[in-house]
């Protein structure tokens, strides 16, 4: 069975949100598109991110760009708290340069650092709700 993609709008709102709340400035969001794919044979992979690499933007004219993918058999299954924890590990993948390369999990990306975040997500959620 070959892998289909389809556009996921949940993903892209929620992609959103963790970029605002979070203060992920550098993030350009009309550049990150999100999709869900079906059929993926990965066994322990969530979601992955995809980068315009630089001969690309530069052979199509096109800004730097990334996807997020999200496999429908594993991330449609979690709690809404791993789905928020998954996109913000895809974003720490983003570097400030925004350029569509990577940054790597070593240095970058940990289990403490995407709690830290995610709670900050909670708190910042928190905050707006009283405000209105």
């Amino acid at each position: 069975m070959s892998i289909k993609y389809f556009e996921a709008p949940d993903v892209k709102n929620l992609v959103n949100e963790i970029a605002d709340c979070l203060d992920f400035f550098h993030i350009v969001p009309q550049f990150v598109f999100c999709y869900r794919s079906k059929g993926s044979t990965s066994r322990r992979t969530i979601a992955r991110i995809h980068g315009l690499g630089k001969i690309w933007q530069e052979a199509l004219n096109l800004p730097p760009s990334y996807v997020i993918e999200v496999i429908s058999e594993r991330y449609d299954r979690l709690s809404e708290t791993d789905r928020e924890k998954t996109i913000i590990h895809e974003l720490l993948h983003i570097p400030h340069g925004f350029a569509g390369g990577f940054r790597p999990h070593k240095g970058y990306i940990d289990h403490e650092t995407v709690e830290r975040l995610h709670r900050m997500l909670l708190k910042q959620r928190a905050a707006r709700k009283a405000s209105f």
